[in-house]
């Protein structure tokens, strides 16, 4: 059963940025498409970023030209570089494989001034 565990949330000025990562059980990480998603209070947990298992990306318009989305296959490791965070970029943040249907516990980003 695969595990997943984010990391690198926090607490960060309008402007600034952050980095996420994300570290994946399964040995079939490096042939499996992944993304990133968020869910703010009171919302749906949305899609904002997503990688093929060959590098191409696909973001959603709210993050588009501000988070990079990248991956280490030999590690088995996803990243969102997130860049010029707004305050709605405020959310807990979950990676998971495209297909699958398993959630890790979710790193909170906090933008505020």
């Amino acid at each position: 059963q695969e595990q997943l565990m984010e990391s690198g949330g926090g607490l960060v000025r309008p402007g600034g940025s952050l980095k996420l990562t994300c570290v994946a059980s399964d040995p079939s990480f490096s042939i499996s498409a992944m993304g990133w998603y968020r869910q703010a209070p009171g919302n749906e947990r949305e899609l904002i970023a997503q990688i093929t298992s060959d590098g191409i990306t696909v973001y959603a318009d709210s993050v588009e030209g501000r988070f990079t989305i990248s991956r280490d296959n030999a590690n088995n490791t996803l990243y969102l570089q997130m860049n010029n965070l707004l305050p709605e970029d405020t959310a807990v943040y979950y990676c998971k494989q495209y297909f699958g249907m398993i959630w890790g516990q979710g790193t909170q980003v906090t933008v505020s001034s």
